[in-house]
């Protein structure tokens, strides 16, 4: 009924005392004033330019083009040393264990399942179970793999070159580099879902 009245005032302070508000503080006297949560204080500032507003609007566009740059540069970087490893884990793959004399083709077998080892004991699929399950995306799972996955698959690439110098059997490397990609996971991720990793138990390549 008040509200109808063109005296009819609401200050901050009865506001807060009618409605029981939290995130507005108003304190009268020499240090006094109205201090309110940034978010409702960019509301209210909103609400009363029209300037700040599309200030606000342009500057958080700002933020996230920044930020998305930074992600993607660190993916090209990742994805980058990912490649590099690789080829330190493929000249292990052809000094140990490919026998002389055979055909290109055969010995592309044995890289394509070394590399299952390495999506195995990271992603817990197999190249060929991942493109089944993604039929509409283009390019493999790495392609479509996180900053700190691309980063793991780095590490485990050269442990697992070092591990096939140490001429340790297939199934002994697979559990020792899931072990080594949960826990480094583990460490570069801040929310940790332990269901969510691959423990090496469900596949083998």
């Amino acid at each position: 009924m008040q509200a109808g009245l063109n005296s009819f005032t609401l200050t901050p302070k009865q506001w807060i005392e009618k409605t029981g508000a939290v995130g507005i503080i108003s304190k009268t006297g020499r240090y006094g004033g109205t201090y309110a949560h940034k978010d409702i204080a960019f509301e209210f500032a909103s609400w009363i330019s029209v300037e700040f507003k599309l200030y606000l609007i342009k500057e958080f566009q700002r933020l996230k083009e920044e930020e998305n740059r930074r992600l993607s540069l660190a993916w090209n970087l990742n994805r980058t040393l990912s490649k590099l490893n690789y080829r330190i884990h493929t000249d292990a793959i052809k000094e140990h264990l490919i026998p002389p004399e055979i055909t290109p083709a055969q010995a592309s077998i044995t890289y394509a399942n070394e590399a299952d080892v390495l999506n195995v004991a990271l992603f817990g699929k197999t190249a060929k179970q991942w493109r089944d399950a993604n039929p509409k995306l283009e390019g493999n799972m790495r392609d479509h793999a996180t900053v700190e996955q691309l980063l793991v698959l780095a590490n485990i690439e050269s442990m697992n070159a070092e591990f096939i110098h140490m001429e340790l059997e297939q199934v002994e490397r697979l559990k020792r580099l899931n072990q080594i990609a949960i826990r480094q996971m583990q460490t570069l991720t801040t929310r940790v879902d332990v269901a969510r990793l691959p423990t090496g138990k469900e596949e083998k390549p």
